[in-house]
């Protein structure tokens, strides 16, 4: 069942995906060589208490970080690690999320680290350019797939593929809400879009192939081909007048 927000419940998201954005915008000024990608959770988690808001992902499932940080040919959920020391010429997806007052925000970015190559920064661009056109279709005029088409049709166009196996999802009370968000999908096909639904739309693109596989932690998702991937998400409200951005920093 899609559960639809009231005005001031979608106030409450607001306020955590606020938290969330300029939280991921502090932690993603520290992505440079050298920094691991414990220290950048760690950092997070300090962000979020001094917010008085809870990190969304530690516990959950029982994942055991707050942030989520994959790096090159990882595609989500990836553990940070005192070990893993990033490298220029990497890049890695920064995914967070905190609970406040009862209500989630998420949101992903995806950054390199230094200087990257220009494949590198052009599976970034259109990752996140891909994200902006499934955002587009997030209005009572369009279908659930619309948005999933969109998103597909701009990656495919651009030689890049779209991982299968994640999706994005509604998002309020829980982190995890229905619908379920594929980043592929024929047009006109799905739920009708209404004002009041709040979404965590996340496409997830790889340079190569669109399988993935699990590494031995039970998190870790990675690239089957060992190729890079990109990941960028925002959490958006559905309007009368279209989609409005909560994650966007204000």
């Amino acid at each position: 069942m899609i559960i639809l927000k009231r005005p001031e419940e979608i106030e409450k998201i607001r306020v955590a995906c606020q938290i969330v954005a300029r939280i991921l915008a502090e932690v993603s000024e520290k992505v440079k060589p050298g920094v691991t990608t414990f220290e950048l959770d760690k950092l997070s988690e300090k962000l979020a208490k001094k917010q008085k808001a809870k990190p969304a992902f530690k516990g959950y499932r029982g994942y055991p970080y707050s942030l989520c940080t994959s790096v090159n040919a990882e595609v989500v959920h990836g553990l940070p690690s005192k070990t893993r020391v990033l490298n220029e010429g990497d890049i890695i997806s920064l995914d967070f999320g905190v609970v406040k007052d009862g209500y989630y925000g998420d949101a992903a970015v995806t950054l390199p680290v230094g200087k990257v190559s220009e494949e590198a920064m052009a599976l970034i661009e259109v990752t996140r350019e891909a994200l902006y056109r499934g955002i587009a279709k997030a209005d009572p005029r369009h279908r659930l797939f619309d948005i999933s088409h969109a998103i597909q049709s701009y990656v495919e166009s651009h030689g890049f593929s779209v991982v299968r196996e994640f999706v994005g999802h509604g998002i309020g009370r829980s982190l995890h809400e229905s619908p379920q968000i594929p980043n592929f999908g024929k047009k006109g096909h799905g739920v009708r879009l209404k004002p009041g639904m709040v979404l965590a739309i996340e496409p997830m693109i790889n340079q190569g192939v669109h399988e993935v596989e699990i590494l031995a932690d039970n998190w870790t998702a990675v690239t089957k081909d060992g190729k890079l991937s990109a990941h960028f998400e925002h959490t958006i409200a559905i309007t009368e007048d279209g989609p409005e951005i909560l994650t966007e920093l204000e």
